[in-house]
């Protein structure tokens, strides 16, 4: 298992009413702003989007080294959080450049989400309770030959914000099951089964979430962090509940369990969603069996594995009942996404670079300087929030030794592995398909989504393209999410989405 550090922000750093951008609501006006304890799920997706609007986090003052290693020290940091007053403010723990009153003003009246709460979400990553026993993850001594076997099942929770005052009725499950990775390695992965309230008996439909991006570090496993409130992909697991469908996420391999998570590693989430949507028929108590009609679902990497899935699903899981798929904003080309990188964005760069360089068997030393070993190990054990904030408007000229950009490394030493993450290459089932995209996405770029689809209906399938003007990557996937709803009411119904193919 790899060894992990952890870093966490509880500063009390507040900011100038000015210098805040974003406009999402996380507690009702009068409530110091800093306090999460009425986070939804809406505001929780809004922990994201605050990254592409805020500030550089050179404002913040420096994070705190203490993590919490027990339940009652968790506990205690949260009872400490809500305790934070105003009138504590001085100019040790005020930003440079605002005064203690201005910062006063802040916390008092404004209902903003700002830096700190960013960093207060991250810290909460580093919680150690997460509602499935440890031991849960511990991979058994021997696995099963054939893939898709669930080896062990534990009840879970699913929780809407992090201070863990908002739980979801849905009944949760983690479950374990066999696969094998791109090597030929049989691996142990994990994934969580949400069953609406009320559910009972054969459930006609279910709902397969590959989730964006979370990480590489086992602590970043969706299953953990829906336990822990901080999973961002809670919303489009609650709006899939709302419509009563039954909900799988998928952890992949590498995340939680034991091994390398090979971030965008296209046959290794492929197959992660395929053994998945199998293995989750054996659940107890489940009610989904090979009858049961599944739309797979992803936007950002999760677009990539669910269209990675379609694309080995003929040949690795040909069994399986999928009525539907919707892949959003999906990096078909890893090179070209990865070239078009904004700095806020660095720390994706990261985890791939880190993730190319294990398959590849490449010592990081040889092109990193010290700086950027640094920042790497500490990148890949931080999840994506507390990632983001961490290496926002960083340049990887300055992680390498001769001054070349990450973007050159990876022209140098990594095109064949991105090359094999392409997508678009191989055929797929012959099923009703979405593609939605942000004209404004600002990670991947909006002609992929757009060509992607064309592909497919240049193949013969009927695909609906559904473009938005969501701001930015998180922006367009809020915005995906009502239409996402209704095209899995009409397929699962049986019924065809309106083609998009004479458009395209």
């Amino acid at each position: 298992m790899r060894t992990r550090t952890s870093r966490t922000g509880t500063n009390t750093t507040s900011e100038d009413p000015n210098l805040s951008s974003t406009s999402c609501h996380s507690a009702p006006r009068g409530m110091p702003t800093r306090r999460l304890a009425a986070l939804t799920t809406a505001a929780a997706a809004c922990l994201t989007l605050a990254l592409s609007t805020m500030a550089a986090p050179a404002h913040a003052a420096p994070a705190s080294d203490v993590v919490p290693q027990t339940d009652q020290e968790a506990k205690q940091l949260v009872k400490d959080r809500e305790a934070e007053d105003p009138g504590a403010l001085n100019t040790n723990n005020v930003p440079e450049g605002v005064s203690v009153e201005q910062a006063r003003k802040a916390v008092e009246k404004s209902d903003e989400l700002t830096p700190a709460d960013v960093e207060y979400a991250a810290a909460q990553e580093d919680l150690p309770a997460s509602g499935v026993p440890e031991d849960f993850y511990e991979t058994p001594s021997s696995l099963p030959s054939k893939d898709g076997t669930v080896l062990k099942q534990a009840d879970s929770e699913f929780y809407l914000d992090p201070v863990k005052l908002i739980k979801h009725d849905a009944k949760a499950t983690a479950f374990m099951y066999k696969t094998t990775d791109e090597k030929g390695t049989a691996r142990a992965a994990t994934a969580t089964l949400l069953t609406p309230k009320g559910a009972s008996g054969h459930a006609d439909d279910a709902v397969v979430i590959s989730p964006g991006t979370q990480g590489i570090a086992d602590k970043c496993a969706p299953s953990r962090q829906m336990g822990m409130g901080t999973e961002y992909e809670g919303i489009s697991v609650a709006s899939a509940l709302a419509a009563k469908h039954p909900v799988i996420v998928v952890d992949y391999m590498g995340l939680g369990t034991e091994g390398d998570h090979h971030y965008l590693d296209r046959v290794e989430e492929g197959r992660s969603v395929l053994d998945a949507a199998r293995a989750v028929q054996q659940v107890d108590g489940g009610g989904i069996d090979e009858d049961t009609k599944l739309q797979l679902r992803g936007y950002s990497q999760g677009g990539h594995a669910t269209a990675s899935a379609l694309e080995l699903k003929d040949e690795w899981a040909p069994e399986l009942n999928v009525a539907s798929a919707s892949a959003g904003a999906v990096p078909t080309d890893l090179y070209k996404t990865v070239s078009g990188l904004s700095s806020v964005y660095t720390a994706f760069a990261l985890y791939g670079v880190d993730s190319f360089a294990a398959q590849a068997d490449i010592d990081l030393t040889e092109f990193l300087n010290e700086k950027g070993q640094k920042t790497v190990a500490e990148t890949s054990n931080q999840c994506t929030i507390e990632a983001l904030l961490s290496t926002a408007f960083t340049d990887t000229k300055s992680l390498t030794k001769d001054g070349r950009s990450l973007q050159e490394i990876v022209e140098e030493r990594f095109m064949d592995i991105a090359d094999r993450q392409r997508l678009g290459k191989a055929p797929v089932p012959d099923v009703p398909l979405l593609v939605n995209h942000s004209h404004l996405d600002d990670v991947i770029p909006f002609e992929q989504g757009k060509e992607l689809a064309a592909t497919w209906c240049r193949a013969g399938h009927k695909v609906a393209f559904e473009d938005n003007l969501g701001p930015t990557h998180i922006g367009g996937y809020v915005a995906s999410i009502p239409r996402i709803e209704t095209f899995t009411t009409r397929t699962f119904a049986g019924k065809a989405p309106l083609d998009s193919c004479w458009r395209l």
